[in-house]
């Protein structure tokens, strides 16, 4: 048995236990071909918010055809439903609980189905607290291997996913407002107002009570000074030159935040 196709894996498990570990033990003895890569396994535990962000910023960039398996499953044991979607690009396979919502938002769905076909299984009896390994990891591997997506269990309508409600940025007279929807490693706050909304003009955002100025480099600003700047994901984040963000302002995930546009330059 043979592959060329990629399987990745997003979850809150973290490394230091071996769910991930196991959950990739599943998939090899089903198809030990597959190339499997981690997007990330420290997603902040039951973080829906992180997770959404981190897989629709990385879905892109994968080739066409990709399963990617997502596990943070607060719900897990519970009347949730297992769900697989078939997308133009690529294949979705996790539980319904919004966690999908960014690529949804951005891809067109060919099909859905809940993962009633136990077939697909580990074993016939999924445990209440590990689908990741029991569900989700063996409907990835049968998906990756060829399995048709309509195998896996009943089609369901797309329009009844669950999304995430996220809040919009705005636009008014006196700038734009949004919200935090990501926190990095390094404490960078990464909001959700596209950068193409600052280019070619003076700028500054408030966050937390204080005037931050905007920037195009980390190098604008003296080490351990705050910063606002667009970042490699196009939208505009928080930073501190050689510091954390997050550390520096009491602000996390959904806080406000407010652009003034001054002038073009």
């Amino acid at each position: 048995m043979s592959s060329d196709r990629f399987l990745t894996l997003l979850t809150d498990f973290g490394l230091q236990d071996n769910y991930v570990g196991v959950m990739k033990g599943v998939i090899a003895c089903i198809n030990p071909h597959l190339n499997i890569i981690d997007i990330t396994q420290e997603i902040p535990p039951q973080n829906l918010d992180a997770a959404n962000f981190c897989l629709m910023t990385a879905y892109p960039y994968f080739p066409s055809g990709t399963v990617h398996v997502a596990v943070i499953d607060p719900g897990v044991g519970t009347q949730r439903r297992a769900i697989a979607i078939e997308l133009a690009t690529g294949f979705l396979v996790g539980p319904d609980n919004g966690i999908f919502t960014g690529v949804l938002d951005h891809e067109k769905i060919t099909a859905a189905v809940e993962l009633t076909n136990a077939e697909y299984w580990l074993k016939p009896e999924a445990s209440t607290t590990f689908h990741g390994r029991d569900i989700f990891a063996p409907v990835g591997a049968h998906l990756a291997t060829g399995a048709p997506l309509l195998k896996l269990g009943i089609e369901i309508d797309p329009a009844t996913l669950i999304h995430i409600d996220l809040p919009a940025f705005t636009e008014t007279d006196a700038g734009i407002t949004g919200y935090i929807q990501y926190i990095d490693r390094f404490g960078t706050l990464v909001t959700n107002i596209p950068g193409a909304s600052v280019r070619d003009r003076q700028w500054s955002l408030t966050a937390d009570g204080k005037d931050i100025p905007g920037c195009k480099t980390y190098g604008d600003t003296r080490l351990g000074s705050l910063l606002a700047l667009e970042g490699s994901h196009g939208l505009i984040e928080i930073a501190v030159n050689g510091g954390s963000a997050q550390a520096e302002l009491r602000t996390g995930y959904r806080s406000p935040v407010h652009v003034v546009i001054k002038q073009k330059i």
